[in-house]
């Protein structure tokens, strides 16, 4: 889907499987096609297929200069293997998060995802680090800006592209009713609120959401909320002295979730609102 002249959306379906029955997902990936080309997250494993299928589609084919990744989670460094052994292309991620793009198997153990080993086409090498504050050149005198958006992960980035008023947030910003998945509760909302604050965005490109360039500050001030709803949820559920798993049982039904929203991800991001 082309998003404006230089901006290119990829729809990615994907199917978590776990004990109640799968999860049924998506996540985008974007291109940025200048003089060079950029993507922005690679989606889970297979995904290269979509991805390079599309760049023919606009006569780009494997030109894929380097591959900019917003976090480690499975969805969104599950094709980066395949897509820079096919295209030589520079990965690049802030250093939170490298251990476990060059570690797969080490983030599985920590973070278990149902399904992992199908999501994730294996570790890949981040040739550079990047961090917030830095303005990266994408080629033609076209200008990066990378802003740590931490939450969601420990060492998540967004990326705006000013010139385009185009901000690729990655999972920063979370989906109102959709599965609560975070780190830490108020880091997540120091970030929105960091987000809330930067000037000239009209278009806000999300991994969970279809993009949009409908007022993206009313989007944020969506996600925010929906934080604070998960927050009195979790007050009025007695959060502080219920272990994980019960109070995510309970915290799932006050919010009217699937049931397949009782998981141990989800328990991990109600019990960041304790600490």
């Amino acid at each position: 889907m082309q998003i404006s002249s230089r901006i290119h959306a990829i729809r990615i379906p994907f199917t978590v499987p776990t004990p109640l029955g799968p999860i049924e997902r998506f996540v985008y990936a974007y291109l940025v096609c200048g003089e060079q080309v950029t993507l922005f997250d690679s989606g889970v494993a297979g995904a290269d297929e979509l991805i390079f299928a599309y760049l023919d589609s606009i006569g780009r084919g494997r030109e894929i200069s380097r591959l900019l990744l917003t976090h480690s989670h499975p969805d969104h460094i599950g094709a980066a293997r395949a897509i820079r052994a096919a295209t030589g292309c520079a990965v690049l991620a802030g250093s939170a998060e490298r251990s476990w793009i060059e570690d797969t198997g080490r983030q599985e153990r920590e973070r278990p995802v149902p399904g992992f080993s199908a999501l994730v086409g294996g570790p890949v090498q981040v040739d550079r680090v990047i961090a917030d504050g830095e303005t990266m050149e994408l080629g033609g005198g076209l200008l990066l800006e990378v802003i740590a958006t931490p939450g969601h992960s420990a060492g998540s980035l967004s990326f705006f592209l000013r010139s385009e008023g185009a901000l690729f947030s990655g999972d920063a910003v979370p989906v109102p009713g959709d599965l609560p998945i975070y780190d830490d509760y108020r880091t997540s909302v120091a970030t929105l609120e960091r987000l809330q604050g930067l000037q000239g965005v009209e278009l806000l490109l999300e991994a969970w959401q279809e993009p949009r360039a409908a007022i993206p500050s009313s989007r944020l001030a969506e996600g925010l909320a929906w934080l604070q709803a998960v927050d009195t949820a979790i007050r009025q559920a007695g959060g502080e002295e219920q272990d994980a798993m019960a109070l995510c049982r309970q915290v799932v039904t006050k919010l009217g979730l699937s049931p397949l929203a009782v998981n141990p991800l989800v328990a991990r991001s109600f019990c960041s609102h304790k600490n």
